[in-house]
C-alpha cells in the first residue's frame, strides 16, 4: 500500500531553512539533560528581530560541563538572568523563560548530520549595534564583529 505524505521529499532540504547569524531573541523554553560527560541545556528561541525573520524558532545547546562552564556564564549574564538565583550556582528553568538577548548561531555538519552552534550572546540593549542586513540567500550579514 502507497501513501502520499506532502512534503516527506523535503526534509532533506531543510538545511536551507536553518538561519545563521546575529538574531535578537527571546528564550521560549529552556531544559535541563543530564549526561555524565556532558550535560547541557536545550534552548528555544523566538527570533524578534531582524523583522523578517520574525517569529522563526532556533534552539542550540548550551552545555554545563567544567570545561563549557565559561559559555554558560556568558549567556546567562548577557541575557540578564536574576542574580541572586546566579549568585547562588542555580539556573531555574522557569527563570529562563522570556529572558531577551542577542544570539550569534551558526550551523556545523558532523558525520553528515547539522547541528546548531550557539556563538555568542550580547545583552539585548546591544542590538543597535549591530547593523543587520539581509542577504538575497536569506543568510545574514552584520557589520559588527563584537559577538
Amino acid at each position: 500500500m502507497k501513501r502520499y505524505i506532502p512534503g516527506l521529499h523535503q526534509i532533506s532540504q531543510s538545511h536551507n531553512d536553518q538561519l545563521d547569524g546575529v538574531f535578537l531573541v527571546r528564550v521560549e523554553q529552556a531544559f535541563y539533560r543530564w549526561h555524565p560527560h556532558k550535560p547541557f541545556f536545550i534552548l528555544r528561541f523566538s527570533v524578534l528581530q531582524p523583522n523578517q525573520y520574525a517569529g522563526r524558532i532556533l534552539s542550540g545547546r548550551l552545555y554545563s560541563s567544567a570545561r563549557a562552564l565559561w559559555k554558560l556564564h556568558w549567556f546567562l549574564r548577557d541575557f540578564g538572568y536574576d542574580p541572586d538565583l546566579f549568585g547562588r550556582d542555580e539556573v531555574d528553568e522557569k527563570a529562563l523563560k522570556n529572558l531577551r538577548g542577542i544570539v550569534r548561531i551558526s550551523h556545523v555538519t558532523l558525520h553528515g548530520n547539522t547541528y546548531p552552534n550557539l556563538e555568542g550572546f550580547a545583552p539585548e540593549a546591544d542590538w543597535e549595534e549591530f547593523a543587520v542586513t539581509s542577504s538575497p540567500e536569506g543568510e545574514i550579514a552584520e557589520a559588527g564583529n563584537d559577538l
